[in-house]
């Protein structure tokens, strides 16, 4: 008998009707053979709307009680889907992550899973019941209920595989799998039917938003496959695996892009040994996450100009920090855009394939797309470009690498 986990994303439980649909998928995979788990996320717009709430209090909404507020979107999912299988003639109960407990660590908001204690669940689930667990939720030593992060759901369910050491972990959701780009942009889009742990976190971090990257670095960690599919198609969805399981041959993978970064320069730096570190440090300190960095030194060697991108959203805050930092960075101007967007290409097969650099430049030089910051790994490539050009962009680069 196989041990799973099967998660419902908030569009998968939206409404009741949404709800019956998706008890009777884990009515169908426990009548399989299956032991089943289940994780929820709140019902669609339910987060959003509590988080509005809290801002017509204050807009400074007191961080612990804001997680108190934000994970009751989850309780009242799991309580309806649990009801659901329950009405199946099914044994199933609800769990709250303080209640397994789902123990979590760091900031509110944005806690991190330390442990999922296991035994509570495995003496239901071997008397047959389904536990309906929950996401997006723990507790702190301190007693206080926590989130994990928008999305986090995704971490709750992969967690939970891990410590329950469940043989798979099944994503539904209401797409059909992961996608070669995003169909929404690009009509010509092709679902992928295996993609490696690897790739999928890249794609994730580069502004795929099927699943969050800590799931997936998860899973990879853990060796624990995944299957992406839809709660609304019997369609096959994506498998997520490891890279000696999926297809060698494929160049590129996927084309991915991201609206939400904005462009740094400081102009004419007086260069000198740690003036990067001068820079970078009080950001890394206020967690603002520095992504792309360029940096081009004068041919005298003594002033050099250093671009560098953070999210749209920490830009005001980074230009603050900056000015105020004036005293150990030695600049003559400071310049900044926020009206861009990062495409990147992502895949395995880039590490043996030559001529992938040189390919996706020219197709984007033939558009006419001017490049801005290129930054590399082994297996992608991420450029930034002016954002009224992206879906011509990722049109190109789909039909360069023959995802089309």
């Amino acid at each position: 008998m196989k041990r799973i986990v099967i998660k419902f994303g908030g569009t998968s439980v939206g409404s009741i009707e949404k709800i019956v649909n998706a008890a009777k998928i884990v009515q169908k995979r426990q009548e399989e053979g299956n032991e089943v788990m289940v994780v929820v996320s709140a019902m669609s717009g339910t987060t959003n709307d509590l988080v509005n709430k809290s801002k017509k209090i204050s807009k400074n909404f007191n961080k612990p009680e804001l997680d108190v507020l934000m994970s009751s979107g989850e309780q009242v999912s799991c309580s309806l889907l649990a009801g659901a299988i329950i009405e199946l003639g099914l044994k199933a109960r609800s769990w709250m992550g303080w209640q397994i407990p789902i123990l979590t660590e760091g900031d509110h908001a944005s806690s991190r899973i330390l442990e999922v204690k296991t035994n509570e669940v495995i003496n239901f689930l071997s008397e047959g019941g389904i536990p309906v667990i929950a996401g997006f939720q723990g507790i702190t030593e301190e007693n206080r209920i926590s989130t994990i992060g928008r999305g986090g759901s995704d971490t709750s369910a992969l967690m939970i595989a891990k410590f329950f050491k469940t043989d798979s972990c099944e994503i539904y959701t209401d797409v059909e799998g992961i996608y070669t780009t995003d169909p929404f942009i690009n009509s010509k889009a092709k679902k992928i039917e295996k993609i490696s742990y690897e790739e999928m976190l890249e794609m994730s971090s580069l502004g795929a938003k099927v699943m969050q990257p800590s799931a997936v670095q998860t899973a990879m960690k853990n060796n624990i496959p995944v299957h992406v599919r839809s709660t609304f198609s019997k369609l096959t969805g994506t498998f997520i695996v490891s890279e000696d399981k999926t297809d060698s041959k494929k160049v590129v993978t996927g084309i991915t892009y991201s609206k939400n970064d904005a462009k740094v320069t400081l102009l004419n730096v007086k260069d000198k040994p740690g003036v990067a570190a001068d820079i970078f440090e009080p950001l890394g300190k206020s967690n603002i996450n520095v992504d792309m960095v360029v940096q081009n030194i004068s041919s005298d060697e003594k002033e050099t100009d250093i671009t560098f991108t953070v999210k749209r959203e920490d830009l005001s805050k980074t230009l603050k920090i900056i000015e105020n930092n004036r005293v150990n960075v030695d600049y003559k101007k400071l310049i900044h855009d926020d009206k861009l967007s990062k495409v990147s290409i992502i895949g395995a097969g880039m590490i043996v394939h030559p001529g992938v650099t040189y390919k996706m430049f020219r197709a984007l030089a033939n558009e006419r797309i001017n490049i801005l910051v290129i930054s590399t790994s082994e297996i992608k490539i991420s450029v930034l470009i002016d954002e009224n050009v992206t879906q011509k962009a990722v049109k190109v680069l789909h039909k360069t690498f023959e995802l089309d």
